[in-house]
């Protein structure tokens, strides 16, 4: 049996959980229970299968249960396509986290070229109508599912980046001091552009592929001043001319940290930000969707995918038809609800588990 899932995962001292395992068979996974019992906390573990700081963007200590631990661990068997891999996630004294695989030690980064991972939470639910930097990190999140590599080119620009904004700051005129770093700029910045433009393209394609009950985004990538350099030689060039205006700011001011994610309800011409809350958490649906469905072609199989509280904004009708589509997928989705009747649909389909609160703790119980 091929494909991407999670069939044992286990919990220590990780947030309000004190311990927890479950097994799992690749089905869709339904989490429901009382607010504040630790079903986000579940999602959030899972979340660290991927590069980066998970679904919350919490540092490592943040997680460890306190006051009562030093450290937490998140351990899972991953079956990805036709391999079976042991994962060890863990952090000790506030220290950053650590990564195993198969018994070896390892990055974040390795995770993202044996699992891949996409979340859909309610914090992201005015990711339309708020600031480009969310947007951004969205599309980023997209990206990286495509191209794993896109993590690191990321991490060498955001570098490069706020040490030349150190100079800027500080009203540094040489320009030897400029060279190197606007030379790493634009390198990496040039393969963030393509990697971004790479992946709307594909989210394009699943979504004119495949029929779906939820709203097709139009998707454009756009600058918020300016026009972003086609290549590493026009963003090199666009660097040292805009130089004289970025010691003025204090920052970098053209590049793909000005970029943002603009999207349209495509059957009625409207801007996701002008669309209606429901209108909206459907287009975020239907993103995701399109993303998994696309990565299905291009990995091997469906990511594993994270939707908390996801029933909210959504009509009986859509969270059937969500339901219906993940499990067309093959997807093992990680839903959480407050109860078991946002399920009813996806019932006989799924694995259920019941999240309570006992004694200052999680209890996960199969239900």
């Amino acid at each position: 049996m091929s494909g991407l899932f999670l069939t044992e995962l286990t919990l220590s001292h990780f947030r309000s959980h004190r311990a927890g395992r479950v097994e799992l068979d690749g089905r869709p996974v339904a989490v429901f229970g009382p607010n504040g019992a630790g079903k986000t906390n579940l999602l959030e573990a899972v979340s660290l299968f991927s590069p980066g700081r998970g679904l919350r963007r919490a540092s490592a200590a943040d997680m460890t249960r306190r006051p009562e631990a030093l450290g937490w661990k998140v351990t899972g068997v991953l079956r990805s396509l036709h391999q079976m891999h042991e994962v060890e996630i863990w952090a000790e004294n506030d220290a950053a986290r650590q990564v195993k695989i198969d018994g070896k030690a390892s990055t974040q980064l390795a995770l993202g070229r044996i699992a891949r991972v996409l979340w859909l939470i309610p914090a992201m639910d005015r990711l339309w109508i708020e600031g480009a930097e969310g947007r951004r990190r969205f599309l980023d999140r997209m990206t990286m599912s495509f191209i794993p590599d896109h993590a690191e080119s990321s991490l060498i620009y955001e570098k490069a980046m706020r040490e030349r904004n150190r100079l800027l700051k500080d009203q540094v005129r040489d320009a030897h001091w400029y060279s190197a770093l606007e030379a790493q700029m634009a390198r990496s910045g040039a393969v963030i552009q393509s990697n971004r433009q790479a992946a709307l393209d594909m989210l394009r394609a699943a979504q004119a592929q495949a029929a779906t009950a939820f709203p097709v985004a139009e998707l454009d990538l756009q600058q918020t001043e300016g026009t972003m350099p086609a290549t590493e030689a026009n963003f090199l060039d666009a660097l040292r001319e805009s130089r004289f205006r970025d010691l003025a700011a204090g920052r970098s001011l053209v590049g793909p940290h000005r970029s943002d994610l603009y999207a349209v309800y495509a059957a009625k011409g409207v801007p996701a930000s002008n669309c209606s809350t429901g209108e909206q958490k459907a287009l975020l649906v239907s993103l995701i969707l399109a993303n998994a469905r696309a990565l299905a072609q291009d990995f091997g199989a469906p990511p594993l995918l994270l939707l908390d509280e996801v029933a909210a904004h959504l009509d009986a009708g859509r969270r059937a038809a969500l339901y219906d589509e993940i499990c067309a997928l093959k997807a093992q989705a990680w839903m959480t609800g407050t109860g078991p009747e946002l399920f009813d649909t996806i019932t006989t389909r799924a694995q259920m588990f019941e999240v309570t609160e006992e004694a200052g703790t999680s209890v996960i119980s199969a239900q």
